[in-house]
């Protein structure tokens, strides 16, 4: 079809997908960053212990990994961003490649310490955002039956996060009966799938970082320029 049967579009910021520019000339070598969140500070967190196992696991599968301690991050909005927690998290926000997020199901949905450390990932700082086009991979644990709220919550804050949330997910229930007396997850079924996860998460992140500003690279913002943005966020009135 031609440009010119398209008369909405600004034919100067229209592109077609380009096969090639999903291919990296020069793939990147450094191992994969994973930064890991966990929501629970709990003495024995069972979502801190699927974190640091996880942390373990993609060592293991030849990745970096960070995991970050919520303790003394304070509520969104009640600190400046130059606070020391604040200004950790968004560093390692800004390091990483991909995230583990591993939240415990507290009344039907993920923890707000858990909630409260995605609030301070900003969507945008100046012209970078920390977020888009990293991947990511949600887990839960919970104290009784299974459930998804958690892990369901978590995807939805990933599209908002302009995530690239891989399809696996791990659900633990009971969680207080999976693991040993050295916090070590047991084998079992719940153990497979975490390695399961981890192990789409780092091929997704191996397949998709070099090309993630092409994959992410919209012909809205094409055509908006980072200043008409900036008036259009900013504006008081529609």
């Amino acid at each position: 079809m031609a440009l010119a049967d398209l008369p909405q579009l600004a034919a100067e910021h229209f592109q077609r997908p380009d096969p090639q520019r999903l291919r990296p000339v020069q793939p990147s070598t450094h191992a994969p960053r994973f930064l890991l969140l966990y929501g629970s500070l709990r003495a024995r967190s069972f979502s801190r212990l699927v974190v640091e196992e996880s942390a373990r696991l993609l060592q293991a599968m030849g990745a970096e990994a960070r995991v970050f301690n919520p303790s003394g991050l304070p509520l969104p909005d009640d600190a400046p961003e130059t606070h020391p927690k604040v200004a950790e998290l968004r560093e390692l926000a800004a390091w990483a490649e991909g995230m583990v997020w591993c939240s415990p199901e507290r009344h039907g949905a993920m923890t707000g310490i858990m909630k409260a450390q995605i609030d301070w990932i900003p969507l945008s700082l100046g012209a970078v955002r920390p977020t888009q086009g990293k991947t990511l991979a949600v887990m839960q644990v919970s104290g009784g039956s299974q459930s998804f709220n958690a892990v369901n919550q978590m995807r939805v804050l990933g599209r908002w996060m302009r995530m690239l949330t891989i399809p696996n997910q791990s659900s633990i229930a009971k969680a207080w009966q999976e693991f040993d007396e050295h916090d070590r997850l047991r084998p079992s079924a719940y153990h497979d799938r975490v390695v399961d996860v981890l192990e789409e998460l780092v091929k997704f992140t191996l397949l998709t970082r070099d090309v993630a500003p092409y994959l992410v690279d919209r012909y809205s913002e094409r055509k908006e320029s980072a200043e008409q943005l900036m008036r259009r966020v900013n504006q008081t009135a529609i």
